[in-house]
């Protein structure tokens, strides 16, 4: 009777320690290598720590890389975009609209044990931006105003005055430059086109060496070398919504995960996040800085 009695307390204390184990365990959230991507992982981080979580931070890795880690278990936590899941992960080249692309990522995800929760307002997409003085003197506020103005400059001769930058995947891919012109209707000549390293394109922008550029709709420098960004209103770019994507198997265990990194996407946008990128890119504040004085304006620690 007594050695049964001891074996009983034995079972329990280890599944007592199993359990403690259990609920000690890491989080271990990921990021990729640019600076949004540094700042929102390292906001997860403190914003969980803050909820009682004991949180690694693997921060600084490629899109693909952190994908790979997601999936194979290495990661629990991520914040990825939409559009990049589309096109990137799973290949799919049609135009959806931006709820389109939430249901289909997190359709096709689910079965890889992979949660995509509440999309944030932050739509990291391509867009095009122009020196705000340049737009305001020319009365440009969208992309098809910059045709407009491209097609009249072509009437007019003046074509080789406007110099638009590009990227060069963008310039050649199936779903860049081309496809977009005929969408807008206008030409552009090879001459009239700058290829060239993104980060260039802004600089060059700041400059007034370009008359428009490709640029990221959140990019910190939109903002710190007052650019304006063409609204897309043809609805050219695909979305890149900002999202925490979740392994299944840590919601499961940690049942009130969802609802708090919820409420932490429900608090982003592009214009807040345009600013927290200007913070670091722009005013180099440190990234860890930048991130706990929005958390805490938000009153989210």
């Amino acid at each position: 009777m007594k050695i049964k009695y001891i074996a009983c307390a034995l079972a329990m204390a280890l599944a007592m320690f199993g359990a403690a184990k259990v609920q000690a365990q890491s989080l271990v959230i990921g990021g990729k290598n640019f600076t949004e991507q540094l700042i929102l992982s390292d906001m997860t981080a403190q914003y969980l720590r803050a909820k009682g979580y004991d949180i690694q931070l693997k921060n600084g890795l490629g899109t693909t890389l952190m994908r790979s880690a997601l999936e194979s278990g290495q990661l629990d936590i991520v914040w990825d975009y939409t559009g990049t899941a589309l096109i990137v992960y799973n290949h799919i080249e049609d135009k959806l609209d931006p709820e389109q692309i939430y249901d289909k990522v997190k359709e096709l995800d689910a079965p890889r044990g992979l949660a995509w929760l509440n999309e944030s307002a932050l739509n990291n997409t391509y867009a095009f931006a122009m020196p705000q003085k340049v737009a305001d003197e020319y009365g440009i506020n969208t992309l098809q105003d910059l045709a407009d103005r491209i097609n009249a400059d072509e009437k007019e001769g003046g074509k080789t005055q406007r110099l638009v930058g590009v990227d060069y995947e963008f310039a050649s891919r199936p779903d860049g430059l081309g496809p977009m012109q005929e969408l807008y209707g206008f030409k552009l000549e090879r001459g009239a086109v700058k290829q060239m390293d993104p980060g260039l394109v802004y600089t060059a922008l700041k400059n007034e060496q370009l008359f428009a550029g490709l640029t990221y709709a959140s990019d910190g420098r939109i903002k710190g070398f007052d650019l304006k960004l063409l609204d897309d209103d043809k609805g050219y770019f695909a979305a890149y919504k900002a999202t925490p994507v979740v392994r299944q198997e840590i919601l499961d265990r940690n049942p009130q995960l969802a609802e708090q990194l919820n409420a932490l996407a429900a608090s982003i946008d592009t214009v807040k996040m345009t600013e927290l990128n200007k913070r670091v890119d722009i005013d180099q504040e440190p990234v860890g800085k930048v991130a706990a004085d929005f958390l805490k304006q938000q009153g989210l620690i």
